[in-house]
């Protein structure tokens, strides 16, 4: 038995005393208000209503590590990423690494494994694969649905995966950039509860008088808190926070607890902020996490204050797992899974004569969206900043997919990467095309990573898990992405907040208006190709 003085922080009668908790068998067996005087707030562990575990680099185990000094205890995880590379294994590799640690990984069905026809993907979940994923405990959802098209346009498989999530009783996650109208009515009705994908606050606010939660998501390329946050005064009971994709830089400086603190200071109702960070999704995914009440399950946390929320203390199920700047969790064995299937390439591969008007993509640096530009080939000039980028299939031998991007910056070299959503193909951008041979090559050597170059120095971070993740421990992924990060920025000139989380979003056809596949230039507003290989 354990027992704990401070100050709690309780979401559920909106009330704050100083009172002593009783811990017994994981679970909170009293709460008792007493009147001495104690430091510090007790209050429910924080939640990542969405969050790609991939996308840290890291294997579940050591997000997990990572995550608790920020008094993080639980996660919705959608393991796309790594099903589109592995299929089932991939999200069974997924779910049996989270279960060596006392982290709460609670995981999705993926819906969209490919994400859409026009990419080639390394496998499929197919219907029968959502079946079997959904009898799982730790599978509570069916992961985010981005073929809004197909929902909207009566796709019969997609309604076969959405009635698998009904016929189970669980949540759908919604992904519908922009949608509005009739289109998004149409989309809700299909069942689809949730969007982390709102951009602007008109888009928000529709889809929350609609019915739908929103999560307001920062993650380390896209930043929508500043644009979303006003909505949780009108619609507190449905807001949530997430960050999505977060690299392990960003992950070490903060997580949930760091859009707390933000809203705070904007001067938010703390009530509502912790309603949003650490009940809302317990109750909407039906999660088995303790709110700080009698008879839960003992996951909450000890901080400072209710302005900066420092994390003194976790504790998840009653285990102390962070406490005084020291992580409780162990590192455990990780093992490699893959698939990189094709051979080195040459420069020639990466050969492309522009056409007198040449679409451009337009990256934007903070958001997923790109936007159209045609160019002139005059036009087309490291001066301009505008650089080759390509997308090289590695999982068949094919030609390579080349185009043209605006915004990222690099003055020489070039930067790669086996990260590239949703189909994880390599992605590379570069001022020649030397260099972009040699940044794709050294990740085809290392079976995946990052990796960037210039003529007299190269840099990799290799990510053997599935191309997607490191077998090392957070800190030490954390310090190898500082360096390839800040050597993309002040060696090769990228202009861009996160160049490599940019990057491998260039990729992802889900996203408007205009992204590149291993298949060719895509048209992300009408779902057609510009441009073929």
């Amino acid at each position: 038995m354990t027992k704990l003085k401070a100050n709690l922080v309780d979401i559920v009668k909106r009330e704050i005393y100083a009172a002593e908790v009783t811990l017994e068998h994981g679970f909170i067996k009293s709460i008792t208000p007493i009147t001495e005087v104690v430091e510090g707030f007790l209050l429910p562990g924080f939640i990542d209503a969405h969050v790609h575990i991939e996308s840290s680099l890291l294997v579940p185990s050591e997000f997990a590590r990572m995550a608790v000094i920020h008094g993080t205890v639980a996660t919705v995880s959608d393991p796309h990423e790594i099903a589109n590379v592995l299929g089932v294994k991939g999200v069974e590799y997924m779910i049996e690494n989270g279960n060596q640690t006392p982290f709460k990984f609670f995981f999705g069905a993926p819906s969209c494994v490919p994400a859409t026809i026009f990419e080639t993907a390394g496998n499929e979940i197919t219907v029968s694969d959502i079946e079997k994923l959904m009898q799982r405990e730790e599978v509570l959802y069916l992961a985010e649905m981005m073929n809004y098209p197909g929902v909207i346009f009566d796709d019969e498989l997609v309604h076969q995966k959405i009635k698998v999530a009904h016929k189970a009783d669980k949540p759908i996650d919604g992904h519908a950039p922009g949608l509005s109208g009739e289109q998004l009515r149409k989309y809700i009705a299909a069942g689809i509860s949730t969007d982390h994908e709102c951009f602007t606050l008109d888009e928000a606010l529709e889809k929350l008088n609609l019915g739908m939660k929103v999560l307001i998501r920062e993650g380390s390329a896209a930043c929508n808190f500043e644009a979303l946050i006003p909505a949780l005064n009108s619609h507190p009971m449905q807001i949530m926070f997430c960050s999505d994709d977060k690299h392990p830089d960003s992950l070490l400086l903060g997580h949930i607890n760091a859009l707390c603190a933000r809203a705070i200071r904007l001067g938010y109702n703390l009530f509502d902020v912790l309603q949003a960070a650490c009940i809302n999704p317990i109750e909407h995914y039906k999660l088995p996490v303790g709110i700080l009440q009698p008879t839960e399950p003992a996951d909450f946390i000890l901080v400072d204050d209710l302005i900066d929320f420092k994390v003194k203390q976790t504790y998840i199920n009653g285990k102390l797992v962070f406490n005084e700047g020291i992580v409780l969790i162990n590192s455990v064995q990780v093992n490699a899974i893959n698939k990189l299937n094709i051979n080195t390439l040459q420069a020639g591969d990466f050969r492309y004569i522009p056409k007198e008007n040449e679409y451009v993509i337009v990256c934007e640096d903070g958001q997923l969206i790109t936007h159209k530009l045609i160019c002139n080939k005059s036009d087309i000039t490291l001066k301009n900043d505008i650089l080759k980028i390509a997308v090289v299939n590695r999982y068949v031998k094919a030609k390579v997919a080349i185009a043209y991007i605006k915004n990222i910056g690099l003055k020489q070299g070039a930067i790669a990467s086996s990260v590239a959503h949703d189909s994880h193909n390599i992605v590379v951008v570069g001022v020649d095309d030397e260099s972009m041979c040699k940044a794709v090559n050294l990740l085809i050597e290392n079976t995946g990573g990052l990796s960037a170059v210039c003529a007299k120095e190269s840099h990799l971070l290799p990510l053997p898990v599935a191309g997607l993740m490191s077998c090392k421990g957070a800190w030490e992924v954390a310090e190898l992405y500082t360096q390839i990060d800040n050597f993309s920025k002040q060696v090769l000139g990228s202009t861009l907040k996160a160049p490599f989380m940019s990057l491998s979003f260039m990729a992802l056809l889900v996203i408007p208006s205009i992204k590149l596949s291993d298949k060719g230039l895509f048209n992300g507003d009408t779902f057609t190709f510009l441009r073929e290989v």
